[in-house]
């Protein structure tokens, strides 16, 4: 599915949701485009290098973003323990995790792009069919959440938001570092 498609696709879910739904699926539906944009026209190779000084590629921004989503919206299906302990990985499973920010061999762009695709559709689903946003759980153990806090199925959407449309930005330098290319302006 071309990148259009998706966002035509995309398009399509806010409009059978309404009210806050239909906003939560268009401001994502928004972010998710810019960031699968910044992709356009790349080879494989190109999507795995890194332009700037930090270890961010463009096939990698989409593969932590599409792991972020999917483990949220599994948080949202089942709490906390779909998450695990983040107190309690050990250095193979921050290894594991790094690898989310780069393309691996035999990993290609139009697997990546396919993978986030699968994950966007599950979530917009979610999105639509959820009986109750404010359905919460408490959060996992992790040293950057606040111990005892819990978070809404509708706080947890809103996160989803914030990571593609930061990640976005972030594809976004990265892309221009790479060919001068940007997705605005």
């Amino acid at each position: 599915m071309t990148s259009n498609e998706q966002t035509t696709r995309d398009a399509a879910t806010a409009t059978t949701a309404t009210g806050e739904r239909a906003d939560l699926l268009e401001v994502l539906a928004k972010h998710r485009h810019f960031l699968r944009f910044t992709t356009r026209d790349l080879t494989d190779e190109q999507a795995g290098l890194r332009t700037t000084a930090g270890e961010l590629c463009l096939g990698g921004l989409i593969k932590h973003v599409t792991s972020v989503e999917r483990g949220w919206v599994d948080f949202i299906l089942e709490g906390p323990s779909a998450m695990g302990d983040f107190t309690a990985m050990t250095e193979a499973d921050w290894a594991r995790r790094a690898d989310e920010f780069r393309m691996l061999p035999g990993e290609t762009l139009t697997g990546v792009l396919a993978d986030y695709a699968e994950v966007a559709r599950r979530t917009d689903d979610l999105v639509a069919t959820l009986p109750d946003l404010d359905a919460a759980w408490p959060l996992p153990k992790a040293p950057w959440f606040e111990a005892d806090a819990q978070w809404s199925a509708r706080r947890v959407l809103m996160h989803i938001v914030a990571e593609t449309a930061q990640h976005a930005g972030h594809a976004d330098i990265v892309r221009e570092s790479l060919d001068g290319a940007k997705s605005m302006g």
